[in-house]
């Protein structure tokens, strides 16, 4: 695949410093990233039609685009011979502006590395859903980076502009965003989530339909100044799922696709034939009468309050593969029940799928499990090459 040839040639830089091209090929083929006869086979290239080594062609496109990002360097002593930047040993590796490159595909989508704005930009299909984990605004950013909260409505108004143009009549925009952010050396939060959402429906006319509550009990405490230490705030426990819709009479999200089991009692109820008694509670306003909850039904409506704990088999599995692999984890995950949830519930059967700030690609994961068509994209290399090992035996060659 193109992505793991570009990520095998920057990795063996890291690995090996000084290294000339034919030592940087021989290690390409035994870590089966080339061939031999890749490497020999000779091929009539550009006007003059001149025989050339398309697979040492595209080692040497990586090798000046790597450099063109400050993450390779010649050795000018040394004819041929290439080395690893500091900013390439110490950094995440960010897509260059206006390039993107596909990292894997699969049955029902594509993982792109590059910018969202740059992928989304080229894109000219009617979209279902938008939905995203983006990077909150920390006070100390994590190693992939994001705005301060102060620069966060404009940054996620650029962010989402090329998706919404294409969001289909009734459209989905989900943001899953940090209920923790604070002002600096102060108890007060940020509202920073409240200004997005009233930037999001002055530029980009984005409706509110609600915002969706993830209590997660596995959360680390927090936050540890204002609660654990002055004890002046409680520890947080949930985070918000905000949901826009463009045209909300028409909104594409169904909650039978998501119906969750009924309770023993309930079924208990049922198979009595519903109440049997005669209330009136409160004011009167709810009354219960014989026959109420007896009619059958397929299952009960999911709350706005969703308890999904943040211990997930499939994180665990992605820490181990990326330990393996020798790349950074990712600061930031979302457990994939929560996930497949959101994406059934808001995308119908055939939609289409836009993830930007795809992290560990758990969203992308949880579109292909649901059988959704998805489009997710990364500006970090590492986390896109981790991202397709989500995919056992779904990744397709390219």
């Amino acid at each position: 695949m193109q992505l793991e040839l570009f990520h095998g040639v920057l990795k063996t830089y890291l690995d090996t410093p000084n290294l000339s091209n034919a030592a940087l090929y021989e290690q390409l083929v035994e870590g089966g990233l080339l061939s031999r006869h890749e490497l020999t086979e000779r091929a009539p290239i550009g006007r003059s039609a001149q025989h050339h080594s398309p697979a040492k062609r595209r080692v040497r496109w990586i090798q000046q685009t790597l450099r063109s990002m400050g993450l390779l360097e010649r050795m000018p002593e040394h004819r041929g011979v290439w080395k690893a930047t500091t900013k390439a040993k110490t950094e995440l590796t960010p897509a260059a502006p206006k390039v993107v490159m596909l990292g894997f595909s699969t049955e029902w989508g594509i993982g792109l590395w590059g910018n969202a704005e740059d992928v989304f930009a080229r894109i000219d299909e009617p979209i279902s859903l938008a939905i995203s984990s983006p990077p909150y605004p920390l006070n100390q950013p994590r190693a992939y980076g994001g705005p301060t909260a102060d620069q966060y409505s404009d940054w996620i108004c650029k962010l989402l502009e090329p998706i919404v143009k294409n969001l289909v009549p009734g459209g989905v925009v989900a943001l899953n965003v940090s209920n923790d952010i604070f002002v600096q050396g102060s108890p007060e939060r940020s509202t920073y989530r409240e200004e997005m959402v009233i930037t999001l429906n002055k530029r980009l006319g984005l409706k509110l339909m609600d915002q969706i509550i993830w209590h997660n009990k596995n959360k680390p405490p927090g936050p540890v100044a204002w609660a654990s230490k002055e004890r002046m705030q409680l520890g947080v426990a949930w985070e918000p799922v905000y949901w826009f819709c463009n045209e909300p009479r028409l909104c594409i999200a169904d909650n039978r696709r998501v119906l969750q089991p009924h309770t023993e009692a309930h079924k208990k109820l049922l198979a009595r034939g519903g109440e049997s008694r005669t209330a009136s509670n409160a004011d009167g306003a709810y009354r219960i009468k014989p026959g109420s909850y007896g009619k059958q039904t397929d299952g009960r409506i999911l709350r706005n309050l969703i308890d999904v704990s943040h211990n997930c088999p499939s994180q665990r599995d992605l820490r181990k593969v990326t330990d393996e692999l020798g790349l950074p984890r990712h600061g930031a995950v979302m457990p994939l029940k929560l996930a497949q949830m959101l994406v059934e519930f808001f995308c119908p059967p055939g939609g289409l799928i836009a993830i930007p700030c795809a992290g560990t690609f758990t969203l992308p994961l949880a579109a292909e499990l649901s059988q959704r068509r998805w489009v997710g994209t990364d500006k970090h290399l590492e986390y896109v090459h981790v991202g397709s090992h989500r995919f056992p035996d779904r990744v397709m060659t390219v």
